[in-house]
């Protein structure tokens, strides 16, 4: 290894997925420092590179108001045309079906020769084959993997890189550590979403890369977003968060449409980045949602599910429950 051979010193890789931490040898104590100085500041900016994707982050669960998922499903299957496919077989066989032709057949004895008599032949005029819906779809670069899995809607509050077991353990204790907190922001009271309409982030609606729906707080006091702002500030204090995301303001939203999410097709060699969202814009721009009590934050894993369909739990801190009157 090029950095063992300039920094004279061995370094030992883990044996296992399970095991995160390595061990580093070498001549003089002074090595195994610069070496694992040297080691840290390729991991950090490794960490902030695009090309290390977030591993996880602070949700704020949606997928668990089973209303809501039912609506989203419902979205989801009439943009992709789920429901039509058993009225388009019965639509091409009554195209097929035709009128019977009465025949006459008789036999000129004398020529050796059948004369054919037809009575009556139905016009029927065949309409030209329509362009499928799937394949319509997808020269609008819609297809399903760009949906947002119903079992995972949230809010995000922060996303985070946590590439060890330490780090996780430390953003673990954060989150329990703020509760106190974050009830103090929302005013020890519940507090309730609506979601309407459709929207995109950045850029025209044709070429969409996030389709989302706007969430607005009922009551319009703001307890949400300080309570959200609480939760990030403690996570940027403690050296979690990278400084490109600790400076963004906090835009809550509820993704249900995204091209990053695209699977690469076998005869493609570049992924299309965005999608044609004017049509879904147009039928759902103002559709009601509904509203939705938020319950938790949850310290999500991401790529990793539980037996529920949502990102799995690495901890969590529950918000005030009690319904409205």
């Amino acid at each position: 290894m090029k950095l063992e051979e300039e920094m004279g010193v061995k370094i030992i890789l883990p044996s296992s997925r399970n095991k995160d931490h390595i061990s580093i040898e070498g001549g003089s104590v002074d090595c195994v420092t610069k070496a694992s100085k040297r080691i840290a500041t390729i991991i950090d900016e490794v960490v902030r590179s695009p090309s290390l994707d977030y591993s996880h982050f602070v949700s704020l669960p949606l997928a668990i108001h089973p209303e809501l998922v039912d609506k989203l499903v419902n979205f989801q299957n009439s943009i992709l045309g789920i429901h039509s496919i058993a009225s388009d077989k019965q639509d091409d066989q009554a195209n097929r079906a035709t009128t019977s032709v009465a025949v006459d057949l008789k036999a000129n004895s004398e020529t050796n020769q059948v004369n054919v008599g037809i009575k009556s032949i139905p016009i029927v005029s065949y309409p030209p084959k329509a362009k499928s819906k799937s394949s319509t779809l997808l020269d609008l670069g819609i297809e399903k993997s760009i949906f947002i899995k119903p079992s995972t809607f949230h809010l995000t509050v922060v996303m985070l890189k946590l590439w060890n077991k330490d780090r996780v353990n430390a953003a673990c204790d954060v989150l329990k550590s703020i509760f106190p907190s974050v009830m103090d922001a929302l005013d020890n009271k519940p507090v309730f979403i609506r979601l309407k309409g459709l929207d995109c982030m950045r850029g025209p609606l044709d070429k969409t890369r996030v389709l989302y729906a706007p969430v607005e707080e009922i009551g319009d006091e703001g307890r949400l977003l300080r309570a959200c702002q609480v939760i990030t500030d403690a996570f940027v204090k403690a050296g979690l968060v990278l400084e490109k995301d600790a400076k963004q303001s906090l835009k809550l939203h509820v993704t249900v449409m995204n091209a990053r999410h695209r699977k690469r097709r076998k005869n493609n060699k570049k992924k299309m980045e965005t999608f044609d969202a004017r049509e879904i814009h147009k039928q759902f721009g103002n559709e009601d949602w509904g509203e939705y009590l938020i319950q938790e934050a949850h310290l999500s894993q991401r790529f990793v599910f539980d037996q529920n369909g949502y990102y799995r739990c690495c901890g969590s801190i529950p918000f005030p429950g009690e319904q409205r009157a």
